[in-house]
């Protein structure tokens, strides 16, 4: 066998490993979105699902609106909380590595990243819920915004550090701060990053269950006020899939379903803006 036929082999032969592998990484998740969409799809089909509450067993016409609601109020609170910490915190690591606290914001925010969501659950009650006497929506977006902080942090320090340096070098050149061009030269033009960052962090906070078991702790009626217990997409799905009623259980397979195709969407969006980002950095 000559050399290049040896080669052509090897190479075929490793892409066919790297596809087979692919492929069977892509098993699990294909089994999940199946199975999920078979089994929520006969909830969301009917508009009520969308628009109606809570209703007692054996009643028609249950729906997740105050679910829905309930996410959207914690997520957009944590959102509020983290992102502008989180992004103000990524730009002084990429900006001012060499400063004292970068390596340490850096390490608390790695561990951070890899501390179970249930410890930071606790870590939310002892500092809201215990005080205060009484769960709220509030406590569960502190608890949100504490797991949401350090991707925005890591993703916004790599995303401004693919801002060429010469984009810098020419503020400093014409008499500009430090932090000026910072702020205003580099993070606009890192935002298409900053951005997929906070899509990332959103998505993630969406899907969380365990930390709002000890903050945000749910409730079965329509609240808007996040000082109250507020209902929450993954404690309706953990709630409902524990009993033993059907019509529940299937109302728990559709607040999945639904909670599924929304992280998605997010997690498309983000693709999308970082595609973006990319383009642009080999523009520049």
């Amino acid at each position: 066998m000559s050399r290049n036929v040896r080669r052509r082999f090897t190479s075929t032969a490793s892409l066919s490993i790297i596809y087979a592998l692919t492929g069977l990484a892509l098993v699990p998740l294909g089994l999940v979105l199946w199975f999920t969409v078979t089994k929520g799809l006969p909830a969301v089909v009917h508009p009520e699902f969308f628009y109606n509450s809570y209703r007692p067993v054996g009643v028609p016409g249950a729906g997740v609106a105050h679910a829905i609601a309930g996410t959207a109020i914690m997520v957009g609170l944590a959102s509020l909380m983290a992102i502008p910490v989180g992004v103000l915190g990524g730009v002084y690591l990429a900006e001012y590595d060499r400063a004292g606290w970068a390596s340490w914001v850096r390490l608390a925010s790695d561990v951070l990243v890899g501390t179970p969501s249930i410890a930071v659950g606790l870590f939310a009650y002892a500092l809201v819920v215990a005080p205060l006497h009484h769960f709220s929506g509030i406590a569960g977006s502190v608890a949100l915004a504490i797991l949401m902080l350090p991707i925005v942090i890591r993703t916004t320090e790599g995303a401004v550090s693919l801002i060429p340096g010469g984009l810098r070098e020419s503020g400093l050149a014409l008499g500009l701060p430090r932090w000026r061009v910072s702020l205003q030269l580099i993070l606009p033009a890192a935002s298409p990053g900053v951005i997929t960052g906070a899509l990332l962090a959103v998505a993630r906070a969406s899907g969380e269950t365990a930390p709002l078991l000890f903050t945000g702790f749910g409730n079965l009626i329509f609240r808007l006020d996040p000082t109250q217990p507020l209902a929450a997409l993954p404690l309706f799905v953990y709630h409902n899939a524990l009993t033993p009623y059907k019509s529940l259980q299937e109302q728990a397979w559709g607040a999945a379903l639904v909670l599924v195709v929304m992280v998605l969407g997010i997690n498309l969006v983000s693709r999308w803006v970082l595609r973006r980002q990319i383009r642009l950095a080999g523009q520049l």
